[in-house]
């Protein structure tokens, strides 16, 4: 078993964090690009929202003064506050576009030790000061924002200087790692051991273990283990009450998981500091096809059988013809379902062919190598990774494009997908008076379901975007409440899936989480209002910084 020093660095500077919006700041697309980008749909602004320069922010004064002791883990510095204000979900794009930061935490900790992460916590528990665990800040769902407004100040605690590989068991195939560790950095220390992870979300590069175990989030594989929640082996994490840490085995039937309390707990009940986490052998062989379907429904039922087959490929997406059209891959009104498989043992052909037959019996038609959609698969993953600067683009041209995403079972699907199309299609026309796109891909299958995630993209007024999206989340959460799917498959909730989630969320389940938030955070300070009502508080926020 290896014991491993911190995880390398990239040589020479890395470029700048957007404070704003998604990535870096040189990824993001100029004026120009934003302009013409906004020329494709119809009824859009003709001038890009400006993006404003830190220093022209107009910031709340900051209420905390930190004690001596933690003064140097923790800042008031204009682009910190800025920057650790909102997640990177559409509506936070636009509000700080507009330069609305009202919900600007105090302060800004970053912590570099599970000691100095329990200091603040015991400090602010005492302060009556509100603590949002925040690791790299890619949240859509508000997940980071505090929106509770009882607080005498809040601080965001940043996790990212926890970013150490600590062991690496390659025996047991598995690793003891750092909740701030980002994406990249994991991977490539556990490259020269031939092992993985195993988990590439959309937003890999720019989030941390911490926050996908936080969130329960989902990777890129279709199949088998779709969320974080499979490959852990043990959780630590440091509440108020004390340092929860679970038994490292590779399966327990000892009462109900301590880990599966906290997975998803969004920071509610306790920081996660480090897991034990499963790893699996780098794969060695790859093969990967693209088939097009002239209708959309024989393409589901395609993809139904794919997922009963026991065959479980590794990418299995399904683009409707919108979606297909937008990514590149396919046109003319067909439909694209890209499939993939990996190994690390054995050649893949064989099981690829087998996949694409039972498209084939399903109506699908192979695209040919080297020829029209040979490629899709890369042409794919490349919008895929594009999507959300091109997103904050569109952003500032006054276009709603934005993402959700659920899941339901098969039964359910067709009748699920034709009324979100509809549904919020006739809510943009009812706020904007504009006709709206609204795409489906399948991202996860499963035997007795999958998960199918909506684009949607119309012009709104300039200044109403955010109510305008407000809308459409509205609607949508209606839709998948009404027709028994889910109200995110790994977005998180956060607050801005808290209508839904308390719809979904059994009452005597609810009655436990709160027992269990109120014995592990007595005080309330937890990322308050997500999950769970913030507990009642006597009085209103107080004025001032904390003394010291």
């Amino acid at each position: 078993m290896d014991r491993l020093s911190p995880s390398p660095s990239a040589t020479g500077p890395s470029p700048r964090r957007s404070w704003w919006g998604w990535g870096t700041e040189d990824e993001a697309l100029p004026d120009g690009e934003c302009t013409a980008l906004g020329a494709l749909v119809p009824g859009a602004a003709q001038t890009p929202l400006p993006v404003p320069a830190v220093g022209d922010l107009e910031l709340p004064p900051s209420r905390l003064a930190p004690p001596p002791a933690l003064g140097h883990l923790m800042s008031d510095a204009p682009r910190e506050r800025a920057g650790h204000t909102y997640g990177k979900a559409y509506r936070d794009v636009v509000r700080a576009l507009y330069g609305d930061l009202r919900p600007a935490p105090d302060l800004v900790a970053r912590p570099r030790t599970e000691r100095e992460v329990t200091d603040v916590l015991d400090w602010a528990s005492g302060a009556d000061v509100a603590v949002v665990p925040y690791g790299a800040g890619s949240s859509v769902v508000g997940g980071v924002e505090y929106r509770a407004g009882a607080h005498r100040g809040v601080v965001s605690m940043d996790l990212t200087g926890l970013d150490r590989v600590l062991e690496v068991d390659r025996v047991s195939r598995a690793a003891r790692i750092q909740a701030g560790v980002l994406g990249p950095a994991l991977e490539d220390v556990l490259r020269p051991h031939g092992l993985t992870l195993r988990h590439f979300p959309q937003s890999f590069e720019f989030s941390t273990l911490g926050g996908w175990l936080a969130t329960r989030a989902g990777g890129h594989y279709a199949t088998l283990h779709t969320h974080i929640d499979d490959l852990v082996e043990s959780l630590r994490l440091v509440t108020p009450a004390g340092v929860n840490e679970s038994l490292r085995v590779p399966g327990s039937g000892a009462g109900p998981s301590p880990d599966r309390l906290f997975l998803g707990s969004e920071g509610t009940l306790g920081v996660i500091t480090e897991a034990w986490m499963r790893l699996q052998d780098r794969p060695r062989h790859k093969a990967s096809a693209t088939v097009f379907f002239d209708d959309f429904d024989r393409a589901l039922h395609a993809v139904r059988a794919i997922s009963q087959s026991g065959l479980h490929p590794a990418n299995c997406r399904l683009l409707d013809p919108g979606e297909a059209a937008l990514a590149q891959v396919a046109e003319g009104g067909r439909s694209a379902l890209v499939l993939g498989v990996e190994s690390a043992v054995l050649p893949v052909d064989g099981r690829l062919a087998e996949l694409v037959g039972l498209a084939r019996d399903h109506g699908g038609v192979p695209a040919p190598a080297g020829r029209e959609g040979g490629d899709a698969a890369g042409a794919w993953r490349s919008a895929f990774l594009r999507m959300p600067y091109l997103r904050d683009a569109l952003a500032r041209m006054s276009v709603i494009s934005e993402t959700f995403e659920t899941a339901c079972t098969w039964d359910r699907l067709p009748l699920l997908v034709d009324t979100v199309r509809r549904e919020l299609g006739a809510t943009v026309k009812r706020t904007t008076g504009a006709e709206a796109m609204v795409n489906c891909r399948l991202t996860h299958v499963y035997p007795d379901g999958a998960a199918p995630y909506f684009t949607v993209v119309a012009a709104a007024r300039r200044g109403s975007e955010v109510a305008v999206w407000d809308d459409i989340k509205s609607a949508a959460t209606q839709v998948l409440g009404d027709l028994g799917a889910t109200v995110t498959h790994h977005h998180a909730v956060g607050r801005d899936h808290r209508p839904g989630y308390d719809r979904q969320r059994p009452e005597p389940f609810a009655l436990a989480l709160r027992a269990a938030k109120q014995a592990l955070d007595p005080a309330g300070i937890l990322n308050p209002g997500v999950l769970l009502d913030p507990a009642p508080r006597p009085g209103a926020a107080r004025e001032g910084r904390v003394p010291v």
